[in-house]
């Protein structure tokens, strides 16, 4: 009786002292995203403006992982399951692209660890408690657009996006948004991301002949499109998406990007916003250390969405450490219930307010529309 007595009371002191063995004195950030493949002109700017983000919050030093998907999904999954069992991570963020952030949504949702996810995606039932969007989420950044055709009296649109998730959002908002608001879809063409022609679906648009057209792609590829039209003499208006919005995007087009309209988040044009906009202070300060290091108009919205996942978390992890100590679930329950709690996150792409439902938290201040007039971005009418 007194061994068995002897044995509970180990069990009892191991589990009891089983919390405090795990905090850490340091915060864990593990970050998957693509900075190879045909998706690294998104993951790249991500991961260079991580080194403009404070290397502590709160007093307690940050410990960031930064890993490679590649834009595959099965690698972004592999990523996200080494920093839950690995390294132990209190956040997770990433990727860069829709199909591997809907994978580490899923890891982290399992395991119990706040996401911030890097590209657009679809917050499902199953996803809602853990992860967040800090991109613009498609419906914001599509009604600018759609309001922009209706002023332009656009009657007919033609469609050209991504044979994936990411096409798949763009098109459904087309169809949800756009149509009641008095567009038709005259045409609808896919293509893949590593694709080096789209010649046929081109062709096939241009014979349409719609007022417009919607290119639903992100990054360089965005300008596979954008160039294949002009050169084969389609005049009409040519819409991008905010995944467009770089400087790379005018770099690859060329002449081409001439007289796109594009919605973009505000950090790619700060300086001509309101001084009492609060996404102008750290859209900014994000845009001078970036183009300090990698020169003249390389500023980036995907910059922006790593960069304002830090800026949430120097409001949020303050919150946190007063209730839990890094290392342990408690930690990041604090942080999840942060998220809730702390509103008017300024960041330079947009002002956040989450809510259990609402797991983008942003409205109209995440959102400009641009134009490319002499090689440079500006304000379209």
């Amino acid at each position: 009786m007194r061994k068995a007595y002897l044995a509970a009371a180990g069990v009892i002191a191991m589990i009891a002292s089983a919390p405090a063995l795990a905090q850490t004195s340091e915060i864990t950030i593990g970050i998957t995203t693509t900075t190879t493949g045909p998706g690294a002109a998104l993951g790249i700017p991500e991961r260079n403006a991580l080194e403009f983000v404070p290397k502590e919050i709160g007093g307690v030093p940050l410990k960031v992982i930064v890993l490679d998907d590649g834009g595959d999904p099965t690698t972004a999954t592999t990523n996200a399951r080494r920093f839950v069992t690995e390294s132990k991570a209190d956040i997770i963020m990433g990727s860069a692209l829709t199909p591997p952030t809907i994978a580490v949504s899923n890891v982290a949702n399992e395991a119990g660890i706040p996401h911030f996810g890097l590209a657009p995606f679809p917050v499902t039932p199953e996803r809602t408690k853990w992860s967040v969007v800090m991109p613009q989420p498609v419906p914001i950044m599509g009604k600018v657009l759609y309001e922009h055709m209706k002023a332009h009296n656009v009657k007919t649109v033609g469609y050209i996006g991504y044979s994936d998730s990411y096409g798949d959002l763009w098109f459904n908002d087309l169809k949800n948004q756009g149509v009641p608001m008095g567009v038709t879809i005259v045409d609808e063409e896919r293509f893949a991301r590593p694709d080096t022609s789209v010649t046929g679906q081109v062709l096939k648009l241009v014979a349409a002949n719609p007022d417009a057209i919607l290119v639903g792609a992100s990054g360089t590829a965005a300008a596979l499109p954008q160039t294949e039209l002009r050169e084969r003499g389609y005049t009409g208006l040519i819409y991008q998406t905010h995944g467009a919005a770089s400087m790379d995007f005018i770099r690859i087009a060329g002449k081409a990007a001439e007289g796109v309209i594009m919605a973009s988040g505000p950090v790619m044009s700060p300086e001509t916003q309101d001084d009492s906009a609060l996404t102008k202070a750290p859209g900014l300060e994000l845009n001078k250390a970036y183009e300090a290091k990698y020169g003249p108009n390389s500023r980036s919205q995907f910059a922006g969405h790593s960069f304002d996942a830090f800026e949430i978390l120097k409001r949020v992890i303050p919150v946190a450490l007063k209730t839990a100590k890094p290392g342990t679930p408690e930690f990041r329950e604090a942080i999840r219930q942060a998220l809730l709690s702390e509103k008017d996150l300024a960041a330079s792409q947009g002002v956040y307010n989450f809510t259990e439902k609402d797991r983008s938290g942003l409205d109209d201040r995440a959102r400009i529309i641009l134009t490319v007039k002499d090689g440079k971005y500006v304000p379209a009418k």
